[in-house]
C-alpha cells in the first residue's frame, strides 16, 4: 500500500467545481468568532460540494487571512454570500424554501443518527458561536435542533468538526 500522490487524487479544476450539481445543502455560520473554524468549513463544504456558505454577523469573511490559511482556496470554489443581520439570513432563507435546521443541543433535540433526511428538501443547517451556540432567533425558526451524539464527559465539539460530521451525515444520505 502506498499513499496516493497529489496528482493522481484526480482533482477537479475549479471550473469544473463551478459546473458540478451541488448538494442541496446550505452552511450557515451564525456569529462564529474564529476565523480559522470559518475556513476549515469552507473546505469541507467544497469537498462535499455543498451549495453555499452564509456568514452572517461577526462570522469573518473572505478575504482573510485566517480563513485563507485553512480554507486552502475554498472561498474561491464554494459559493457564499454575507447577511449582517440573522433577520435578513432567515429572510433569505425562507424565500429560497430552505428547511433550517439548527444543530444544536436543546431540550427537544432529534439526534443525528434519528433525523430523516428527505430528498425533496434544501436544507440549511445552522452552526453558532463557538461560546454561546445557535442564537434564539435560528433556532425558533427552525424545524428541529439536530444534535451528534456524544459518549464522552465534554458534550462539546469544535464547531469545524461538527460541521464536517453533519455535513457528511447529510451528503451521504442523498
Amino acid at each position: 500500500m502506498r499513499k496516493l500522490k497529489l496528482d493522481e487524487l484526480n482533482r477537479i479544476s475549479r471550473d469544473e467545481f463551478k459546473e458540478s450539481i451541488k448538494n442541496p445543502i446550505v452552511i450557515v455560520l451564525d456569529n462564529v468568532r474564529s476565523a480559522m473554524n470559518v475556513g476549515s468549513v469552507f473546505r469541507t463544504s467544497d469537498a462535499f460540494l455543498v451549495e453555499e456558505i452564509i456568514l452572517v454577523g461577526i462570522t469573518a469573511q473572505p478575504p482573510n487571512r485566517e480563513i485563507q490559511k485553512s480554507a486552502l482556496g475554498a472561498t474561491e470554489t464554494v459559493d457564499w454570500r454575507y447577511f449582517s443581520t440573522t433577520e435578513d439570513c432567515i429572510q433569505y432563507l425562507k424565500e429560497k424554501n430552505y428547511t433550517i435546521l439548527s444543530i444544536e443541543q436543546s431540550d427537544h433535540s432529534t439526534m443525528l443518527n434519528e433525523f430523516k433526511i428527505e430528498d425533496n428538501k434544501q436544507y440549511a443547517l445552522v452552526l453558532g458561536n463557538e461560546v454561546d451556540g445557535v442564537s434564539y432567533e435560528f433556532i425558533n425558526e427552525s424545524v428541529a435542533c439536530i444534535e451528534v451524539p456524544q459518549f464522552g464527559t465534554k458534550h462539546s465539539l469544535n464547531i469545524s468538526v461538527c460541521a464536517g460530521i453533519v455535513i457528511w451525515h447529510f451528503v451521504s444520505a442523498y
